[in-house]
């Protein structure tokens, strides 16, 4: 039977998962393509985790309009979703005069974004506010709207909502060549043809790839790679604020921020490299501690639990493109999407929905949605609550990850959510195993056992994250003794 679905999305990050969940409202047919085992495997897990408040793009740029609409749908979304996030303001910190007269611009900028309440502190409030600054910062633009969260649930919990409301998703699944015919697109991939009337390519650091496949050449995606420490919480309330540096040719700079979680993130540098590259390097990452410290002296750096890196989908125009293909009618490109990518994202959905709509797409509204999710986070409950949950179900009286107090129950449930986690990672992105200070030393091998038996898959079969990422290799002893 041939199935010819209205809607294809290439990308399963924070933008793909965006236009998911809106489509899902309607009675639409659509399917997300995603190379990788989960959602949010790409950018969307590895960046700054900051919603941005709107003073930094161009005014008049998609930046710009979207950042700010981004900012406001994101805090809706996470009440609604039940994701982690928390407005704490940031600081843009000047270390010396013409620095002063930057953040008089940005002022400038924000104000005719639309960013509320902007103010500019002079050094006795900020030293107030921030104790632990550098005694060299003089002022600070100070942005209220600013937030942190984490990224990759935000995607997950999208995504999830659109998979309860009809979304397909198939993942493990590569695209390799698409075709254009009269009505429709066929979109090869290593799992099969998927055949759609519209496409929205979201495809990251591959976007301009993928555009080519049946298109002319619009643009050029140029990765940007920004490596990270990530330290525990005992670094956490370091800072009250995200401290920026003002922002220079590189982009916003190196950051000190608390995270959601309770620890503090230090990073990006900007370097250009080549497609989904995110090692990590020595002098990056002493560019990275170095450049922090001046904003911040007192960063124990001894309390780094990990590095990583990211990568960024940049274009030389430095907005995002998007837009639907002149000469191929129903094919949506959503590219570019570097910072303020994730804070546009849920924003960007909706207008694409709209620019859809317009191309032809029927959007009949469907008469009941599931629209509200909530996670059993066994750390944050009272006792009461806990009792009553272990009573229930007893896998949540028994503490697998000691770091950060998660239960079996919390992992058994990231298992079988609407998107199955298939790998540890997959479930540290979900409810938090593996996130402490050890790093899942102690908790990843139980965790793998518990996929293994929900899954009922071999053990060797449960990857660290990516397929291919094999924790077990074979046994070291078989048989008896020689």
């Amino acid at each position: 039977i041939r199935t010819v679905y209205d809607v294809a999305i290439i990308g399963a990050g924070i933008t793909g998962c965006s236009i998911a969940y809106e489509l899902g409202k309607y009675n639409v047919n659509a399917v997300v393509i995603e190379k990788e085992n989960d959602v949010a495997v790409g950018t969307t897990k590895a960046n700054s985790a900051i919603i941005h408040g709107g003073y930094d793009p161009i005014p008049g740029s998609l930046m710009a309009k979207y950042n700010i609409r981004g900012n406001q749908y994101i805090k809706e979304l996470c009440e609604k979703l039940d994701v982690p996030f928390k407005q704490i303001g940031a600081l843009i910190v000047a270390f010396e005069e013409k620095e002063e007269k930057t953040l008089e611009e940005l002022k400038q900028r924000g104000e005719k974004n639309g960013v509320p309440d902007m103010e500019i502190w002079d050094q006795e409030t900020l030293r107030k506010e921030e104790p632990n600054i550098s005694e060299k910062a003089v002022k600070a633009l100070f942005s209220p709207n600013v937030g942190i969260i984490s990224p990759w649930e935000l995607a997950i919990a999208l995504g999830e909502m659109a998979a309860l409301n009809g979304v397909e998703f198939k993942l493990n699944t590569e695209v390799t060549d698409i075709k254009k015919n009269n009505d429709s697109y066929e979109i090869k991939t290593n799992n099969g043809t998927v055949e759609a009337k519209y496409i929205c390519n979201a495809a990251g650091v591959n976007a301009d790839k993928v555009n080519e496949y049946t298109n002319k050449k619009s643009f050029t995606i140029k990765p940007n790679k920004g490596e990270y420490y990530l330290l525990d919480k005992s670094q956490g309330e370091l800072v009250n604020h995200v401290i920026f540096q003002c922002p220079n040719k590189d982009g916003k700079g190196v950051l000190v921020s608390p995270t959601v979680h309770g620890n503090l993130i230090v990073g990006p540098n900007s370097q250009p490299t080549d497609g989904d590259d995110v090692s990590t390097s020595t002098d990056g990452l002493s560019f990275v501690r170095n450049t922090a410290l001046k904003s911040v002296p007192g960063i124990n750096f001894r309390e780094s639990i990990r590095n990583f890196a990211g990568v960024r989908a940049r274009t030389k125009e430095d907005d995002f493109f998007i837009f639907e293909d002149e000469e191929n009618k129903g094919f949506f490109n959503i590219s570019g999407m570097a910072s303020p990518g994730l804070s546009s994202a849920p924003a960007i959905a909706v207008d694409l929905l709209k620019m859809m709509e317009e191309s032809g797409l029927c959007l009949k509204a469907k008469e009941e949605i599931k629209d509200e999710r909530k996670v059993n986070r066994f750390k944050k409950l009272s006792d009461e609550e806990r009792a009553a949950l272990i009573k229930e179900n007893p896998l949540y009286g028994k503490i697998i990850c000691r770091c950060e107090t998660v239960t079996e129950g919390e992992i058994v449930d990231a298992i079988h959510r609407p998107i199955p986690a298939t790998s540890i990672d997959a479930v540290k992105r979900r409810c938090n195993a593996g996130m402490g200070r050890c790093q899942g030393g102690f908790c990843g091998p139980r965790v793998q056992e518990i996929i293994s038996r929900e899954l009922n898959i071999p053990l060797e079969d449960v990857p660290q994250d990516r397929v291919g990422m094999n924790i077990i290799t074979g046994e070291t002893k078989t048989g008896g003794a020689e």
